[in-house]
C-alpha cells in the first residue's frame, strides 16, 4: 500500500510517497527534473519489501508547492528539513540525474544523515557546455521557472560541489547508464572516484536506468545496500 502525503518544511510543502512497514531502515528516493516522485513506482515496490519507502515530490514538481524560488541548495534544504519532520535517523539515499546532485550535495553537507547513496546517472559537477531547452507544449507536472534555475547551476556548478564530494562517508554506488546516455560517462567515473568508498556500475540503458531496466536496478541496489534485518526494522 503506497499512501499520499504532504509535509510543511519550512514553509514549503512537500508532498511524498511512503510505503514499506512503518519502523523499517528508510530509503529516501530523489528524482530527475521534469520529474515526479512516480517514476519510482517501478522499482519502490521491491524495495519497500524490506524498508521504509519515501518518495518525494522536489519543490516546483508535482504536488509539493511550487513557490518560484529555485536552486539546487533550496532542495538539499528541503530534503534535510524533511528528514528532520518526519524523525527520520540516517536514511539510504537513491537519487536520479538532479536528484543525485541533490543527494549528494545533502551528503556533502551532513554525511552523519546518510548511511548509504546510490547515484544513478549523475554528472560530476564539472562546467558544461550550456543549452537553452524548449518549454515543452501542454500542461506541465513541473515549474517551468524552475528549469533554467537548475540548469544554470548543473551547465556551470560551485567549484566547491567537487571539491567536497570527498567529504561524503556514506558508502557509494555510482549507477552509469552506458553509451546510450547523454551524460558523459567518463564524468561518472570521475565522480565515483572522488567519493570516498565509491564504485560504480554500468546497466548500459541509457539515462532512465530505473525505468529502462528495473530488475537490474533492483539488483544492483538491493546488492550494494545492507540486508535489513528484523532487529533493524
Amino acid at each position: 500500500m503506497v499512501d499520499h502525503c504532504v509535509v510543511d518544511v519550512g514553509g514549503i510543502r512537500l508532498a511524498y510517497q511512503v510505503s514499506g512497514e512503518p519502523g523499517s531502515r528508510p530509503l529516501v528516493l530523489l528524482h530527475a527534473l521534469g520529474e515526479t516522485a512516480a517514476t519510482w513506482d517501478g522499482v519502490a515496490r521491491a524495495f519497500a519489501r524490506s524498508r521504509r519507502v519515501y518518495a518525494l515530490d522536489l519543490r516546483g514538481h508535482g504536488r509539493s508547492d511550487w513557490p518560484g524560488d529555485y536552486s539546487l541548495e533550496l532542495m538539499k534544504a528541503d530534503v534535510v528539513r524533511f528528514l528532520d519532520a518526519l524523525g527520520l535517523g540516517p536514511v539510504d539515499l537513491i537519487g536520479h540525474s538532479m536528484g543525485g546532485v541533490v543527494a549528494y550535495l545533502l551528503a556533502e553537507d551532513h554525511p552523519e544523515r546518510v548511511k548509504r547513496l546510490v547515484l544513478e546517472d549523475v554528472p560530476v559537477p564539472r562546467p558544461r557546455e550550456p543549452t537553452v531547452p524548449a518549454r515543452p507544449d501542454g500542461e506541465l507536472a513541473f515549474d517551468w521557472q524552475m528549469v533554467p534555475n537548475v540548469r544554470a547551476q548543473i551547465d556551470h556548478p560551485d567549484p566547491g560541489w567537487l571539491e567536497r564530494l570527498g567529504r561524503i562517508t556514506a558508502e557509494t554506488l555510482v549507477l552509469a547508464g552506458g553509451p546510450h546516455s547523454h551524460v558523459p560517462q567518463d564524468g561518472i567515473a570521475e565522480l565515483a572516484r572522488r567519493v570516498p568508498g565509491g564504485s560504480v556500475r554500468t546497466i548500459p540503458v541509457g539515462h532512465l536506468i530505473h525505468e529502462a531496466a528495473p530488475e537490474a536496478f533492483q539488483e544492483a541496489v538491493a546488492a550494494f545496500l545492507p540486508a535489513v534485518s528484523d532487529r533493524q526494522r
